[in-house]
């Protein structure tokens, strides 16, 4: 950590370092550096000449190139520093670790709900779930009304209904891409062990059809899972008041379920990162791999997405592929993204975002490689394309926009039944029915906005081990999967966040 209280150099072969704090220029760095300029926050300064088109080192890696030339003590950001051509050596499978689980009777445990497909919930919530955007205002008033009624006091196993409601579902192929993924992403919430009950509804004429969907899963209405639409039940107020009593007669089976002793095994962690800056790869993002490494250990899923964000770093992740296939399925996804971009006008490094350069990140290179930090060292068990069901034990990697609501979706929809999301700006969310856990990467925003964060790891950068942190964390998860709140659902977050990925035309 730290070789003075101001600046990090996070690797021998860096040509830059960070500063930890504002430094004013003309003030020199414990690595021998004279400041040119005065340096912000969290950003970089040239640790040596760096001549116009050659790579600017951090990690280690290649995180951009040189558009002028750089002189030493001077402040590294896009203005000088913009993205090239790399050549990736993907050395498939090379690094990849044996998986080293505990014996069961030594893996962590946790208060969960067993669910009767073996699954485990760390939650118990009722949804009312869209299958187009002409039922979504009939799905938040039988949600409203059922929450206004007082009744869920009477049912102290629930921890909510909640209306997830969706933006399309009309005009679309039902043997298109577009059907498919909102099939597979609404499917996998119904499914969710954090679901304890569904409430359907439907207009009737839409294009993602009730019956078409439950006929793909072979679905049938049971005490738990209930279909209506609009149109057959006589129009808004009737589907409102047959809603309201199919929620009711649900209430008594939902609730009728406890917190029994879950081992580690069976959580499936969706990882996010959020309002990134120049710390996110620095403290959060490795503390949470601590963490996730431990999980997997003890049995468990990790899920890491955001297929732009761990763009440029791939080759870091296909060298710990369990097989060839897994690291050329990673590969060929990568490679789907750049033809979407150029097919839309737009280009990878559109990501990062102006709030991701305030805080220091200069190219998406650089935000990649502190993103992929977040998935700890172990073996890369699988690659998954969107919300498809996880089944794979360890660490895998989910096909997911970097934009973080759709992406959580996505995991959430796989079966991820708990999140951890990271961020050093300040990010707003919370998911429902997935607690997420809000770790912040800097000391200022977690002390600034500390309603909103779970942990701070900034102390890191103040002489707390990576290692101590992704234990704290690890702690946390297990303690959130028990049924501790988290700020985010404290604050109510989590009714907005059901947002599925559409990348198909719409008509």
């Amino acid at each position: 950590m730290p070789q003075n209280p101001k600046t990090l150099a996070l690797n021998e072969a860096d040509n830059i370092a960070v500063a930890l704090e504002f430094i004013p220029a003309g003030e020199m760095t414990r690595e021998g550096t004279t400041l040119l300029e005065d340096i912000p926050r969290g950003h970089k300064f040239a640790t040596t000449p760096i001549a116009k088109g050659d790579p600017v080192t951090k990690f280690g890696q290649t995180i951009g190139f040189a558009t002028k030339d750089i002189a030493q003590g001077q402040w590294v950001h896009i203005h000088n520093t913009g993205m090239g051509e790399l050549s990736h050596d993907y050395a498939f499978g090379e690094g990849a670790l044996p998986r080293d689980v505990l014996p069961p009777a030594e893996q962590a445990m946790f208060q969960g709900y067993v669910r009767a497909d073996g699954k485990a919930g760390t939650r118990n919530y009722i949804g009312v779930m869209t299958s187009v955007n002409c039922s979504a205002t009939v799905a938040g008033l039988i949600a409203r009304a059922i929450e206004q009624s007082g009744i869920l006091a009477d049912y102290p196993n629930i921890d909510g209904i909640v209306a997830l409601k969706q933006a399309n579902g009309c005009v679309i192929d039902y043997r298109g891409a577009l059907f498919d993924l909102l099939k597979r992403t609404t499917w996998g919430y119904a499914t969710n062990p954090n679901m304890g009950g569904v409430l359907m509804v439907g207009l009737g004429c839409e294009g993602f059809q009730i019956p078409l969907f439950k006929q793909a899963y072979d679905i049938k209405e049971s005490e738990t899972f209930r279909t209506l639409t609009i149109q057959a039940a006589g129009g808004t107020r009737k589907t409102v008041e047959a809603g309201v009593a199919a929620i009711h007669e649900m209430l008594p089976v939902v609730n009728d379920v406890n917190r029994v002793p879950v081992p580690a095994s069976e959580l499936m962690l969706a990882l996010q990162c959020g309002g990134s800056d120049g710390y996110s790869g620095i403290t959060a993002n490795p503390a949470l791999g601590m963490a996730v490494d431990i999980l997997v250990k003890n049995g468990g899923t990790a899920i890491l997405s955001e297929t732009p964000e761990i763009y440029g770093a791939e080759h870091l992740l296909t060298r710990r592929a369990v097989t060839r296939e897994v690291g050329e399925k990673l590969i060929e996804i990568i490679h789907w993204w750049e033809d979407y971009t150029k097919r839309n006008l737009m280009e990878m490094n559109n990501n990062p975002s102006p709030g991701n350069k305030l805080g220091g990140l200069t190219t998406i290179l650089e935000k990649s490689l502190g993103a992929t930090a977040k998935g700890g060292s172990t073996a890369l068990n699988a690659v998954y394309n969107y919300a498809e069901p996880v089944g794979e034990k360890g660490f895998v990697f989910m096909d997911t926009p970097g934009y973080d609501p759709v992406s959580a979706t996505g995991q959430v929809a796989g079966g991820a039944n708990i999140l951890c999301f990271t961020t050093g700006r300040g990010s707003a969310y919370g998911n429902k029915p997935t607690p997420s856990i809000k770790i912040a990467t800097n000391s200022e925003v977690y002390e600034n906005m500390v309603e909103d964060m779970d942990i701070n790891a900034g102390d890191v950068l103040e002489g707390v081990s990576l290692e101590d942190k992704g234990k704290e964390i690890f702690e946390q998860i297990l303690a959130v999967a028990s049924g501790e709140k988290t700020k985010s659902e404290l604050l109510g977050y989590g009714d907005n966040e059901f947002v599925p990925w559409q990348t198909g035309a719409v008509m």
